[in-house]
């Protein structure tokens, strides 16, 4: 904590605010006393002014998130418990929620959460130089709803297989959209790309080109390439219509592309948009905390 400052003012609302603008900070992080209430004179003579000390209040990182949460839940009428703990190493705030009325926080497809999540991001960032990451969750829904979206993505391509046609599926964020594209990444048979702007971008999932017809037995019949060629790729062999050569699957995806290692346009994209909301975040709290120096006093 910081030495106690003594500042005066007509009133104690105004003695406080010139306190803040003094120390550059805000409301929640000072402690303050009056040491004179202002008085006010007899038709405006003798009155004397206010008069209070003032010093700041370190908190810690997991005491602000804390407190805003408990701000932000109380106007809520939830009663919400709230588990903080900060790995200064990793520069990452872990925030676990827990009560009976979780849904309400979760909101539709974790969107709510997400707000929450941003929110908290901007306050802790606020006046500070580094920047913190913070991973909000609640009844391990982050874990939940990947193991969803990657069930999903498999049922997806499974159906793309059978029917030859292409399905889109509901809109989602980038990252949601990257745990698609990351899913179906290495499928020989079908492929991915997003479409639409945000935030209704969505992805496709589509059949790959130059492949097999998938049949309803879970494999691949006879049938050659749309382009032409007549291709098989089985345990390691490749029929190029002359007969079968013998490729291991490192050599197949050298001379015929499919490296396991490789991104698509579209993974790609939605990452780089994934990582601009991050870095929009990050922006945002550093706007936050050039233009609030002062909370308007309560």
């Amino acid at each position: 904590m910081d030495e106690w400052k003594e500042f005066s003012a007509k009133t104690v609302d105004e003695a406080l605010t010139e306190a803040l603008i003094q120390l550059g900070t805000t409301s929640e992080n000072i402690e303050y006393e009056v040491i004179e209430k202002e008085a006010k004179g007899f038709l405006g003579l003798g009155s004397k002014p206010a008069k209070i000390r003032v010093r700041k209040v370190i908190k810690s990182v997991e005491d602000n998130v804390v407190d805003f949460l408990h701000k932000v839940f109380k106007a809520m009428n939830l009663e919400i418990t709230v588990d903080v703990s900060y790995d200064q190493e990793e520069e990452t705030v872990n925030i676990n929620l827990v009560g009976s009325e979780m849904g309400v926080l979760i909101g539709k497809r974790g969107q709510t959460l997400d707000s929450l999540q941003y929110l908290t991001s901007l306050v802790i960032n606020k006046n500070t130089d580094g920047y913190l990451k913070v991973k909000l969750d609640t009844e391990n829904y982050r874990a939940r709803r990947k193991d969803t979206l990657e069930n999903l993505a498999r049922n997806i391509a499974s159906k793309v297989k059978r029917t030859h046609k292409p399905v889109s599926l509901e809109p989602m964020n980038p990252y949601e959209r990257r745990i698609i594209h990351s899913v179906l990444q290495n499928d020989r048979y079908v492929e991915t790309h997003s479409e639409g702007d945000e935030p209704f971008r969505k992805v496709v999932v589509t059949p790959k080109r130059n492949v097999r017809d998938y049949d309803n037995n879970g494999g691949y019949n006879n049938g050659g390439y749309r382009n032409g060629y007549r291709n098989r790729f089985d345990n390691g062999r490749y029929d190029n219509g002359n007969g079968i050569k013998k490729y291991s699957k490192k050599e197949f995806h050298k001379k015929y592309g499919g490296n396991t290692k490789d991104y698509s346009t579209d993974y790609k994209k939605d990452y780089a948009a994934y990582q601009e909301q991050k870095a929009a975040a990050k922006l945002a709290a550093e706007n936050v905390a050039k233009d609030e120096s002062v909370d308007t006093v309560e």
